[in-house]
């Protein structure tokens, strides 16, 4: 008899597709330790606030994007624990039809 496998990792993995929005939930522990610090303050900015999920790198790491507002450009690999993924477009209010 097969003993039961977890399979939310898997299942989380397949909900996520390149180019949802995702939230970064809080650092990692000594993420940001090394970086400059306009990195540092760029990349705590985002914790919180729905960022572009652009695909998986080849350990699994999930690889999110976002941009400052002077134009510079980041790109992150955090693990999925990390992430929480949330259909942004469905939190519209919508109108009812009478």
């Amino acid at each position: 008899m097969r003993s039961g496998r977890k399979k939310k990792a898997t299942s989380q993995r397949q909900n996520l597709r390149p180019g949802q929005k995702v939230v970064l939930k809080k650092l990692p522990p000594g993420f940001i330790d090394d970086l400059p610090s306009e990195d540092q303050q760029a990349i705590s900015a985002i914790v919180g606030v729905p960022v572009l999920f652009s695909g998986f790198d080849e350990i699994g790491r999930l690889e999110l994007e976002f941009v400052e507002r002077d134009g510079t450009g980041h790109h992150i690999y955090v693990n999925r624990e990390f992430v929480s993924a949330k259909n942004f477009a469905s939190s519209k209010l919508t109108k009812r039809r009478k």
